[in-house]
């Protein structure tokens, strides 16, 4: 009896718990569900309709889905983001990835240049976007030294369908650079003394040591930084919209201001949705063969 008892009471305090806990999670669970999971059902509905902002909808199958490719700016912007992110990828981990090894010895001042090199980071677009067009103007800050000092003048840089979307990487590379350098200083900076000094005395070091011992060794931020550095490659919109508008013509238009412009400027929502469900099937299909070949290069285990 007294056993039975117990076990009744016990019961009866984790229905108490289960119903507390519930309760303090329910305002979070009610925002992913008004924000997140709400909208993203709708979004899959409107993909099969004809849905305009204000006016009849109408259900069209997967007609929306036919339409992208007879649309004749979609290719080009898929194009747009998939050279936006060949380009500032590799860019964007290397050079971070240098810096963090080069501020990863114990140099005077290298936390101020960590900060220095992370405020980017966090200074609003817009700023970094306006600073980035004066310098790039034809009566900019480059073209004014290349003329004064070299005597040679610089294309409009923003205004050739070329050097626009070089542009748009540099100064996105230039904004987002520091993110990866904290998350690659922050491996290093839990990399095992006693590994390294092993290393060291059988004869490692510099680009043997860097390449052989340390890169492997911080291999699953490696692994972290360019899963999230791709996906938001992908998802480029603030920079090109900001700096050249998806200009000159539609040289640097990326998939998601064309979703923007399709479902916020020309009124077509359900074509917007369905332009969205494609760009989530390409970054879904390439994580996932992110993760298929991490298995071979990334090393959980010092």
């Amino acid at each position: 009896m007294t056993t039975t008892a117990t076990a009744r009471r016990r019961s009866a305090l984790a229905r108490v718990e289960a119903r507390q806990a519930l309760g303090f999670a329910s305002p979070a669970l009610v925002g992913l569900a008004l924000f997140t999971i709400v909208p993203v059902g709708l979004s899959i509905v409107m993909s099969f309709f004809d849905w305009p902002t204000f006016g009849e909808r109408t259900f069209n199958a997967g007609a929306n889905y036919g339409r992208l490719f007879a649309d004749p700016n979609f290719l080009p912007a898929l194009r747009n983001s998939l050279v936006f992110t060949i380009l500032y990828v590799p860019l964007n981990l290397v050079l971070s990835l240098t810096l963090a090894l080069g501020l990863s010895a114990r140099i005077r001042g290298r936390g101020a240049l960590r900060v220095l090199f992370f405020i980017p980071v966090v200074t609003p677009m817009v700023a970094n976007v306006l600073v980035w067009k004066m310098l790039l103007q034809p009566q900019g800050l480059f073209n004014g030294i290349a003329v004064s000092w070299f005597g040679v003048q610089l294309p409009n840089f923003l205004a050739d369908p070329y050097w626009a979307m070089i542009m748009v990487v540099v100064m996105s590379v230039w904004q987002g650079l520091g993110y990866n350098m904290l998350i690659f200083s922050a491996a290093l900076e839990q990399l095992p003394e006693s590994v390294i000094e092993a290393a060291t005395i059988d004869g490692a070091s510099g680009f043997r040591l860097t390449w052989g011992i340390m890169l492997p060794m911080i291999s699953p931020a490696i692994f972290f930084a360019t899963i999230m550095t791709i996906i938001t490659s992908l998802q480029v919109f603030v920079q090109p919209q900001l700096l050249t508008g998806g200009g000159p013509g539609n040289a640097t238009m990326p998939l998601v201001m064309w979703i923007y412009n399709q479902g916020f400027k020309f009124q077509d929502l359900g074509l917007a949705a369905a332009g969205a469900w494609i760009l989530f099937a390409l970054i879904i299909g390439v994580t996932a063969v992110q993760f298929q070949a991490q298995k071979r290069w990334v090393h959980y285990e010092h």
